[in-house]
């Protein structure tokens, strides 16, 4: 088969989060030669026309998504998808309906509540939607929140001063509106849920070994959390002390099957495709609550996706094979209307 690798193109001297797709492109070219497929790598932009044109030049029977977002910004996760759906080319992962509803994580949150899913409560965003409009799915309780973009992955802006107290609702806002103003992003907050992290990523629909982030080493007083740091600054404390581990102890059992019940139903409330990642806080009396639901998670052999699947004990080219085989799956489904 002949599949176009597509990928968001990074800007000059982009950050390590957005120059990791460079990584998944090769990584993911190299399985797919293996499978016996003729593979065309095609970055893209903003250029829209100039992407119908390379494409119709390639004429591929497939495109694996690696698209994260256009010219950086994750809010336009969605629009290549749904190019490729007004052009009728099939794709990997999951449909341009899911990829904005999922990273659009107001949109999340409002979804998995009407669906009577776990997740932590939001009492206000910012800019603010309005005076007599209800702001999320909780009421404000003086406590401890954390705040994030509304729109960006990959923990963009996400650092130890995104954990906040607040006793008073006004304080929240006010540390909200200057999130906004320092880095020009929608963001919200949401009550933080100390505890337990972990996450479950999906393959086709099989959910596969639960990991959890191991912040044993943070010293007290530092908030427990996976920040951008830890995620891609390579000299920094936070990366080399969160590490992911697949043991659990047997009175774990319980909680884990819970995780995988809340995974599965993410799947379906999302009509999700592909490969998927659900990230969970567990608080301290055990109660999961579901904290994002990524689509397409990040595909370089060192990342969270890629040990689940070595944990499943599968090779990374299986895995790649399978994400390619349940693309006919998709085409049937459509997200179902919340209520």
């Amino acid at each position: 088969m002949r599949i176009a690798v597509l990928y968001n193109a990074p800007r000059p001297g982009a950050a390590a989060d957005e120059a990791d797709v460079l990584v998944q492109v090769e990584a993911v070219a190299a399985a797919l030669a293996t499978g016996g497929h003729a593979v065309d790598r095609v970055p893209c932009g903003l250029d829209l026309a100039a992407l119908v044109e390379r494409l119709a030049a390639g004429a591929p029977e497939l495109v694996f998504n690696l698209v994260e977002g256009l010219a950086g910004h994750d809010r336009l996760y969605a629009v290549v998808p749904s190019l490729l759906d007004a052009l009728g080319i099939p794709y990997t992962g999951c449909s341009a309906e899911a990829v904005f509803l999922t990273t659009n994580k107001l949109l999340t949150k409002q979804r998995l509540v009407a669906a009577g899913l776990p997740t932590p409560a939001l009492p206000a965003r910012w800019p603010p939607a309005g005076e007599d409009e209800r702001e999320g799915n909780g009421a404000f309780v003086a406590g401890r929140y954390i705040l994030k973009p509304v729109w960006e992955h990959g923990s963009v802006g996400m650092a130890d001063d995104v954990v906040v107290d607040a006793a008073r609702r006004e304080e929240l806002l006010a540390a909200l509106a200057a999130l906004h103003e320092r880095s020009g992003r929608d963001c919200f907050a949401e009550a933080f849920v100390a505890g337990r992290e972990l996450n479950l990523s999906l393959l086709a629909g099989e959910v596969l070994p639960p990991a959890e982030i191991d912040f044993a080493a943070y010293p007290e007083g530092k908030p427990r959390i996976v920040g951008w740091a830890a995620k891609w600054d390579e000299g920094s404390f936070e990366y080399h002390h969160t590490p992911r581990r697949f043991d659990f102890p047997a009175a774990d059992e319980a909680l884990l099957a819970e995780l995988a019940h809340l995974a599965r139903a993410c799947w379906r409330l999302f009509a999700l495709a592909g490969y998927a990642r659900v990230d969970f806080r567990v608080d301290g009396g055990g109660r999961p609550h579901i904290l994002e639901v990524n689509t397409n998670p990040c595909l370089s052999p060192d990342a969270g996706f890629a040990a689940a699947v070595e944990r499943a004990g599968l090779a990374y080219e299986t895995a790649i094979a399978r994400i390619v085989a349940d693309v006919p799956a998709r085409r049937s489904l459509a997200v179902p209307a919340a209520g």
